[in-house]
């Protein structure tokens, strides 16, 4: 199992928690977005071998969202932080 550190409720089980996909990516203009654009933004993502920001729900707590820096190749986790609080640097 998983511990994901919840920035209210501290590290809890990974049950409690779902995925909300890639943090900070922008929400285009749908006033001006063409399909492409919109096709790009709902389907393409950075995937990179490594550390990346993404979105979680603490789903069976708090019910907050969160960001979280998580490590794609070993799962672990870096850093949590508060929506819209400055985005801590990257673990090593």
């Amino acid at each position: 199992m998983l511990n994901i550190p919840c920035p209210w409720c501290g590290p809890r089980d990974e049950t409690e928690f779902h995925y909300g996909a890639e943090a900070h990516v922008a929400y285009p203009d749908t006033a001006t977005v063409t399909d492409e654009e919109w096709a790009h933004f709902v389907f393409y993502r950075a995937n990179p071998k490594g550390w990346l920001a993404e979105r979680w729900v603490h789903s069976a707590g708090c019910r907050r969202w969160f960001n979280v820096w998580r490590n794609t190749v070993t799962h672990a986790f870096g850093p949590a932080y508060k929506m819209g609080d400055t985005k801590p640097k990257k673990p090593e």
